[in-house]
């Protein structure tokens, strides 16, 4: 089979050194390729990556196939050569979805080659093969209604496959909508058509064009089919978006809108798209103005309009979500560039007058308490950014991120209530999470207390926190010992702290380093870290053992022969896959390669 398959290559290769595309030398690495990679896909039991591999192979080589034409300008014989490999990546294509029909990625690959080298035809059945296997997945149906569509240029087809879809999937949004999307496109085509033909004054004669279609019937049919199956605020917004692209959807747009407002008026979405709304209408009523001033002035109004809407808006739906809605509003507007001064201090005072209500009706999110410090600190509100802040951590007094907040802003402003905020905080807070203040706490401590301070702080936290979370504090510890105390200090330190478990590799690979930056450095003190350090983790890091064998190999008062005995240890106490993994880097190690 093979034998007979590489036979039927030989056409094609004489052709390529006939025409002088490849040499006979480049015809024979071709053949011993394609030979390797036939065997390959022959075995028993078979691979994806062998066929995937291959069909690569085949890719790149008419690739560069079509670059040697190009540069030599030879465009003939491409039935006997490209069409030829084309037709066996399509037949390697089908035999490997045939064998993994599962994965989509296979099938997708194969789609894109066709569509890369305009294989129409064999498109069309991939389509077909792979949406009768994958039937569930509404965006294989939606890729293959868009190519009928776009390219075949066949808007029956892309309905029938809509048709099927939506038999599978019932209540799938996105399908709705790009059906709905596909025959708003197919009525502006016929438009177009009509329109082209009244303007030649040509005979319709047998093209008959049906006003229901023009006039996007078939498109509000199916808006109505999907509205009775599909509930929620998105599906109609995304419709109305869709259908605000066409110019001759007025009426359908008005009766969304209508089921919009009847079915959802107490949805925050629903009043946050009237609102934005206004933003647009003002720009297809506004006529062209010259002054800048005018815009400006103009701009102004619509924003304003907007925020009409949603002030009776909150007073209609008083939530938190509707309140959000109203905020992100106007963060969006506030940061949108303009030259305007006067523009972008009325959108700063409108939104700070937005957080600042919305606080007093208590329905501020945790999250945006952190966005309205921040616009008050970019504004120099420094005083009322820490009354924010505190009233953050009165509302959620259980919230490390509040705590976290309103003491980056003490400390940005140098307050001297530092340390009384640091301690209300902890004692509020519980020892779970409270990581992120107290490394804020010891950070701040040194660069302001003085160095017996910031150590009974660094001890308080040990305790203070949670043993997981106290690891990544005695790595800190370690690390500030050494930077103000030196090398005696920092051993003492390591000491203490050995103590209590539990600990990180970092935290031994840390002194290990300390002691190798020392111009005494001696191999005893590094040999009680990594024996300590592989108590801990000697079972689950390989490397460690690893880095043990070199020191005692490179250090002058290493021992070699200790080589050994740590070679046995480590595959006595690693697990699993980390044993061969040890024993392929050992051997490198003793032959010079690592």
């Amino acid at each position: 089979r093979i034998e007979q398959r590489l036979e039927d290559r030989v056409p094609e290769l004489e052709q390529l050194e006939r025409v002088g595309l490849f040499t006979r030398r480049e015809i024979r690495a071709v053949l011993r390729k394609a030979s390797a990679l036939e065997y390959k896909i022959q075995r028993r039991a078979l691979r994806k990556e062998d066929f995937i591999n291959y069909i690569q192979y085949e890719i790149n080589l008419l690739e560069l196939i079509k670059k040697r034409r190009a540069r030599i300008g030879y465009s003939f014989k491409k039935d006997e050569i490209e069409n030829s490999i084309l037709h066996r990546v399509h037949s390697l294509f089908n035999r490997a979805t045939g064998k993994w029909k599962e994965d989509v990625q296979l099938w997708l690959s194969h789609v894109a080659f066709c569509k890369q080298w305009n294989a129409k035809h064999q498109l069309s059945k991939v389509f077909s093969s792979m949406l009768a296997i994958h039937p569930n997945k509404p965006a294989l149906w939606i890729m293959a209604a868009k190519w009928e569509m776009e390219t075949q240029l066949s808007s029956e087809s892309a309905r029938h496959l809509f048709l099927r879809a939506l038999r599978f999937h019932p209540e799938c949004p996105k399908l709705y909508q790009e059906y709905f999307r596909m025959e708003l496109m197919h009525a502006e085509k016929q438009r177009k058509e009509k329109k082209e033909f009244e303007q030649a004054k040509m005979d319709l004669g047998e093209f008959n064009y049906s006003e229901e279609i023009l006039s996007g019937e078939m498109a509000r049919i199916i808006y109505r089919d999907a509205a009775q199956k599909i509930k929620g605020v998105e599906f109609h917004v995304a419709v109305l978006s869709i259908a605000k692209l066409f110019d001759f959807t007025q009426d359908l747009q008005k009766e969304i809108l209508e089921s919009l407002q009847t079915k959802y008026a107490d949805d925050p979405l629903t009043w946050d798209y009237m609102a934005r709304r206004e933003l647009e209408l003002g720009s297809l009523q506004s006529t062209e103005h010259t002054t800048k001033q005018m815009k400006v002035s103009e701009m102004t109004q619509r924003e304003e309009r907007c925020c009409a809407v949603f002030e009776e808006a909150v007073r209609a739906v008083p939530t938190e979500d509707m309140w959000k809605c109203y905020i992100t509003f106007c963060l969006e507007r506030y940061n949108r560039k303009t030259n305007s001064e006067e523009l972008k201090q009325k959108r700063l005072e409108r939104t700070l007058s937005v957080f600042h209500k919305t606080h007093e009706s208590s329905l501020l999110p945790e999250a945006l308490y952190k966005q309205w410090v921040q616009l008050l600190l970019e504004s120099n509100l420094f005083e009322t950014a820490m009354e924010v802040a505190e009233a953050a951590t009165k509302r959620f007094s259980l919230s490390v991120e509040m705590w976290q907040m309103r003491l980056q802003v003490l400390i940005q402003l140098k307050s001297d209530a530092v340390t009384q905020c640091f301690e209300e905080a902890v004692k509020h807070v519980k020892s779970k999470g409270t990581l992120p203040l107290w490394s804020l706490w010891v950070e701040w401590s040194e660069g302001t207390n003085n160095k017996e301070d910031t150590e009974a702080l660094y001890r308080r936290s040990l305790h203070a926190t949670t043993p997981a979370e106290s690891v990544t504090m005695k790595e800190k510890y370690l690390d500030w010992t050494y930077r103000n105390g030196g090398y005696k200090k920092v051993k003492r330190v390591f000491t203490s702290l050995c103590e209590n478990r539990p600990f990180s590799l970092d935290f031994f690979r840390k002194m290990i380093q300390i002691e190798k930056e020392q111009e005494s450095c001696r191999m005893l003190h590094l040999r009680e870290y990594y024996e300590r350090a592989l108590r801990e983790f000697g079972s689950t890091n390989s490397d460690l053992w690893l880095d043990y064998v070199k020191e005692e190999l490179s250090h002058p008062q290493g021992k070699p022969e200790n080589c050994g005995s740590i070679h046995w240890r480590a595959m006595k106490m690693l697990q699993g896959d980390l044993v061969e993994d040890f024993v392929s880097k050992y051997t490198l190690l003793q032959t010079g390669h690592l």
